[in-house]
């Protein structure tokens, strides 16, 4: 379909569906067709939902989620464990975290992570509001749960030297053999972080 084709509102319509991660212009042509076949049951209230969020829903003072409150749900939450907290690299990090149900502390969302290529520094990242609340509040332990990235490593380590002599306990997401995992399938670098993080049975 050329852009002829279309009239300058379904263009607009593609153009900024395309700017979406995962997908092109072809893709884009086809899920805006898809939405314009079905303009009650999926446009309108698709439409409806996107103006609402835009809105109403901003990013925690304390933490950096996305919520419609402020602060978030999560920092709300009086039943959380306000002794630990755990340092992701932006926001569906978190999402994952509370999905697998498996953390019940507090989170601190740093929107990125340190690239040189990609000129992201420091300054760039919520890290200095997080060295501010890690003494503010004192917790005993900061998990940093980075990604295995070598920016998400370089990240990790420029935090834990940040909050040297602030908290008593920087720990790190394990990294190696996924459970289920075969190691035939698995690539080198995970062999070798596995073998490397090895313990006691």
């Amino acid at each position: 379909m050329s852009k002829h084709a279309a009239g300058p509102e379904i263009q607009r319509m593609i153009d900024l569906i395309a700017r979406l991660p995962g997908l092109g212009p072809r893709s884009a042509r086809r899920a805006a067709l898809f939405l314009l076949k079905r303009q009650e049951a999926l446009l309108r209230p698709l439409a409806e939902a996107f103006a609402d969020a835009a809105d109403r829903i901003e990013r925690c003072d304390q933490c950096g989620n996305l919520d419609t409150q402020q602060p978030c749900g999560i920092c709300r939450a009086g039943e959380r464990d306000d002794g630990v907290i755990c340092v992701v690299e932006d926001v569906p990090d978190l999402w994952a975290l509370e999905r697998a149900g498996v953390f019940r502390g507090r989170y601190h969302v740093l929107g990125g992570v340190m690239s040189a290529l990609d000129g992201v520094g420091p300054e760039d990242l919520t890290i200095g509001l997080l060295v501010e609340r890690v003494r503010d509040t004192a917790p005993r332990e900061v998990i940093l749960a980075l990604n295995a990235t070598v920016d998400g490593q370089t990240t990790a380590h420029y935090i834990a030297d940040q909050l040297e002599g602030t908290v008593s306990n920087v720990s790190r997401l394990a990294h190696g053999v996924p459970v289920g995992g075969e190691l035939d399938y698995l690539d080198e670098g995970t062999l070798a972080t596995a073998l490397r993080s090895r313990r006691g049975v």
